[in-house]
C-alpha cells in the first residue's frame, strides 16, 4: 500500500510537507505530478509549486532524476521501501489547488500528492498530521483512525479516489443534515458574524433530495456520505465538484444572515453553485465521457462533450432551486433570462460550434482576452440553452418525454457515454430521431428556437432595449474616473469606427466621459459624433457613423397570464420536482 504524510512545514512560508512511501519499489521508480485537475480544463502545472525532493532506501539517498516537468525517476536498489519527500508551496486561493497560512489549509490531492506509477490500482492511505491544536480537518476521505479533530489515517481504494477528495484545515463551522436519509456535512470557512448557518443547512438539503429524487426515485445515490466546502471571502465565486464532495468558494457577503429574511440575488448565485456542484455527482463524475475513461492526468484530456456535462448541468442548477421552491416562477424566469442575454450578447455564438467550444476549452474558454466574445462561445451557457430547449421540445405538445427521462436513461447505461448515446436517449424518450436539432443545436451556430418554444409553455418573450454601450458593441469598465474599453463587439459600430480594447474614452463631441452612465446622456444614434480616447499616451479622434439597428438587449421573461390551460400545464409540469 502506497502511504503518503501531509504536514504543515512552514505556514508563514505557505509550505506544507509530503512524504510518500513505496513499498517494494521498482528498480526504476517512476513518480509523477498530475498537470492539471478533473473539472477545470486547463493545464495548470501543479509540479511548479514542489521543490526540495530528496529519496531515500534504508540509510541510502536514492537518485532522483527528472525527466519531463511533473516526471522524476528514482534508482532503487533491493526491495526496501522507497521513500520520497518534498515541500509544496500552497497560497492559491481557488478551489482547484492548495493554500496554507496561520488562519487556514486546504488541498486537492492533485497538486500534492505525486502519483506511483504502477501502483495507481492499489489502496492510497494518507495520514494528515502536525496540524495546530485547534485546527480541525474535513474531507469525504473515508477515515481508518483519526482524533477528534480528524486528523490521523485516511484511505481511498486507489490513486484517483485519493485525488478527488479536497481537504479543508483549519478553525471553520460545521453542521449536519440528512437528505433521502444520507448523512450531509457542510463546512463553512471565513463567515462573518452573523452568518445563518441553520438556513444554509435547511436550503441545502431541499437542493440534494430534490436532485437525489429525479436520478433515483426513492432509491440511494451513489456515495454513502457527502461534504460540501465552503470557503468565504471578500470577492470571489467558483467551484470544483468531486465524487463525494465539492470546493466552493464565494463572497462572505452572499452567505444567509441571521437578521435577513428575504432572498438576496447574492444568496440566490450562491444556492445556484451549490445545486451546480451536487448535480455533478452524477452528472461528469460518474456519468462522464468515453474520453475521461481513465483520466490522463499527463496532459489534455480532449472531448467535445462539455456542452452536455457543463452545459446541461447548467441548465438543471437554477431549475432545481425552482423546482425545491428556493425560488418562485419570476425568479427563475429572471434567472434563465439573465442566461439568454449573456448569449445573445456574445458574437461568437456565430463563429463556434458546442462541440468545437468543448474541445478548445483548454486553450480559450479558461484563457479569456478581448477578443473571446467575438470568437467563441460558453459551452456553460450555451450549452445550458440547448438542454432547455431540448427539454421544453420533449415536453411539448405530444408530452412524450422530458429531459429528466433523458438524464436517467443514460445513468441506466452505468459506463462512460459519447454523443450517440445521448441522442438515443433523447430520441428514446421523444419517439423520434431529434438528430435535426442537434446538428443545428451543438454543431451549427444558428440561434435556438427559444421564443417559440417558451411560448407553447406560457412564458412571454420581451426584447428589451440595449443600453447605449450595447448598441455601439462595446463592454466598458469604469476604472479610476474614467472609462476603460474591455472589448470591442464584431461587425459593430463601435469596431468600425476604430475602438480597441485597453482604450481610455475621455470625451464624445467635445464632452468628457467618466462613467457608462454619461454615454446615454451624450450619444445620438441618429448622427455622426466624435470619440475622444487615449491610447498608448497618444490621443486619437474616432468618428461613430449614425447608428442602424441591430444590437441586441436585455431578454426578459415573464408568465403569460392570458396562455391556455395546456400550456399552463406543461409550464406546471416542467417545474414540478421529481417523485
Amino acid at each position: 500500500m502506497t502511504a503518503y504524510r501531509i504536514e504543515i512545514d512552514d505556514s508563514h512560508a505557505h509550505l506544507f510537507r509530503v512524504t510518500v512511501t513505496v513499498p517494494q519499489p521498482d528498480a526504476q521508480q517512476v513518480l509523477s505530478l498530475p498537470v492539471w485537475i478533473p473539472g477545470s480544463y486547463l493545464v495548470r502545472e501543479f509540479a511548479r509549486h514542489l521543490s526540495q525532493l530528496e529519496a531515500r532506501q534504508g540509510g541510502r539517498t536514492v537518485p532522483l532524476a527528472q525527466t519531463d516537468k511533473a516526471t522524476w525517476v528514482a534508482s532503487c536498489k533491493g526491495r526496501a521501501a522507497l521513500v520520497v519527500s518534498y515541500r509544496v508551496y500552497a497560497f492559491d486561493t481557488s478551489v482547484r489547488a492548495a493554500f496554507l497560512d496561520t488562519q487556514r489549509g486546504f488541498f486537492n490531492g492533485t497538486g500534492v500528492f505525486l502519483r506511483v506509477h504502477g501502483r495507481e490500482s492499489q489502496p492510497q492511505r494518507v495520514r494528515i498530521a502536525g496540524l495546530p491544536a485547534a485546527w480541525s480537518v474535513a474531507t469525504a476521505l473515508p477515515a481508518v483512525k483519526v482524533n477528534a479533530r480528524g486528523a490521523g489515517d485516511y484511505e481511498a481504494a486507489d490513486y484517483d479516489e485519493l485525488v478527488d477528495h479536497p481537504v479543508e484545515l483549519g478553525m471553520f463551522w460545521r453542521g449536519t443534515f440528512r437528505a433521502c436519509g444520507v448523512p450531509h456535512e457542510f463546512v463553512v470557512a471565513g463567515a462573518l458574524p452573523g452568518f445563518d448557518g441553520t438556513r444554509l443547512l435547511e436550503d441545502t438539503k431541499k437542493i440534494c433530495e430534490a436532485q437525489i429524487r429525479m436520478w433515483h426515485g426513492r432509491g440511494k445515490p451513489p456515495f454513502k456520505r457527502y461534504v460540501f466546502l465552503l470557503n468565504a471571502v471578500e470577492d470571489s465565486y467558483g467551484g470544483l465538484e468531486h465524487r463525494a464532495s465539492t470546493a466552493l468558494i464565494s463572497s462572505r457577503k452572499d452567505l444567509p444572515r441571521t437578521s435577513q429574511k428575504s432572498l438576496t440575488d447574492g444568496y440566490v448565485t450562491l444556492l445556484g453553485l451549490i445545486s451546480h456542484e451536487y448535480f455533478h455527482t452524477w452528472n461528469v463524475k460518474r456519468l462522464k465521457p468515453r474520453e475521461f475513461s481513465p483520466y490522463d492526468y499527463t496532459q489534455e484530456n480532449y472531448t467535445q462533450m462539455l456542452w452536455f456535462f457543463e452545459g446541461f448541468t447548467s441548465y438543471y442548477d437554477d431549475l432545481v432551486l425552482r423546482r425545491c421552491g428556493l425560488v418562485d416562477d419570476a425568479r427563475y424566469l429572471q434567472l434563465l433570462g439573465k442566461t439568454i442575454t449573456q448569449v445573445l450578447g456574445t458574437p461568437g455564438r456565430k463563429v463556434q460550434t458546442l462541440a468545437q467550444a468543448s474541445f478548445d476549452a483548454w486553450i480559450k474558454y479558461y484563457r479569456p482576452d478581448e477578443n473571446t466574445a467575438n470568437a467563441t462561445v460558453s459551452y456553460y451557457t450555451k450549452g445550458a440553452l440547448v438542454a432547455l430547449a431540448l427539454d421544453l421540445t420533449l415536453r411539448g405538445s405530444a408530452g412524450r418525454g422530458t429531459l429528466d427521462g433523458v438524464m436517467q436513461r443514460l445513468w441506466a447505461l452505468e459506463r462512460p457515454i459519447t454523443e450517440a448515446d445521448v441522442r438515443a436517449a433523447a430520441a428514446a424518450e421523444a419517439g423520434r430521431s431529434l438528430d435535426r436539432e442537434f446538428n443545428a443545436w451543438v454543431h451549427g451556430t444558428t440561434d435556438l428556437p427559444l421564443a417559440d418554444l417558451l411560448a407553447g409553455f406560457g412564458v412571454n418573450w420581451l426584447a428589451g432595449k440595449p443600453t447605449a454601450a450595447q448598441s455601439l458593441g462595446l463592454r466598458l469598465a469604469e476604472r479610476d474616473g474614467s472609462l476603460k474599453v474591455q472589448a470591442v463587439m464584431r461587425d459593430s459600430a463601435a469596431e468600425a469606427a476604430g475602438f480597441a480594447a485597453g482604450d481610455e474614452w475621455l470625451a464624445l463631441d467635445n464632452w468628457r466621459l467618466r462613467k457608462t452612465d454619461d454615454l446615454p446622456l451624450l450619444r445620438d444614434p441618429a448622427r455622426a459624433q466624435v470619440a475622444l480616447v487615449a491610447r498608448d499616451q497618444r490621443l486619437l479622434s474616432l468618428k461613430l457613423a449614425p447608428q442602424k439597428a441591430g444590437a441586441a438587449g436585455a431578454v426578459g421573461l415573464s408568465l403569460d397570464t392570458r396562455a391556455d390551460g395546456q400550456a399552463r400545464q406543461r409550464r406546471e409540469r416542467w417545474f414540478e420536482p421529481a417523485r
